[in-house]
């Protein structure tokens, strides 16, 4: 790939990197829709693994799609973030860097929402996030190997 090629993909995945990660900060801490309008009183937490997504699945029938935004929505949000960081730092390329920096963040995201009383830190959602990063990282690997076999 030409250099003022690569440099052109660099910069337009900054961007898209930045709007990410503005668009993420906005729906966590200040969407309305999301229930982010106040503060609550008290620091809520879940420590205890697969207890969120077991409850999202027993009540499946009763909760309709709010379980399926939930659940899905955790994995989807965090998949632009283990797609586009390779693409704009070289130094995240390979599958325990992006794990580790996913579960890094989203373990920022998750302390923050528990400093703030805002949303809840939440384990379930760190399994369901890293797991997010890592598809994205797959995502990134499968079209980075097409990439090198079409283009050499």
């Amino acid at each position: 790939m030409k250099i003022e090629t690569a440099k052109k993909i660099r910069t337009v995945g900054i961007f898209l990197f930045t709007l990410y990660l503005i668009l993420l900060i906005y729906f966590l801490f200040f969407a309305e829709s999301y229930g982010r309008v106040s503060v609550q009183r008290e620091y809520r937490y879940n420590l205890e693994l697969f207890k969120e997504i077991q409850r999202f699945w027993d009540y499946r029938e009763e909760l309709g799609w709010s379980a399926v935004y939930n659940l899905w929505g955790n994995i989807v949000a965090f998949m632009p973030f283990g797609c586009i960081l390779p693409v704009i730092w070289k130094k995240t390329r390979g599958f325990f860097r992006i794990f580790f920096l996913t579960f890094g963040f989203s373990l920022a995201v998750e302390t923050i929402q528990l400093i703030s009383k805002v949303g809840i830190f939440d384990v379930d959602d760190l399994v369901l996030n890293t797991l997010g990063g890592i598809i994205g990282y797959f995502v990134f690997a499968v079209c980075n190997y097409i990439r090198r076999r079409v283009y050499g």
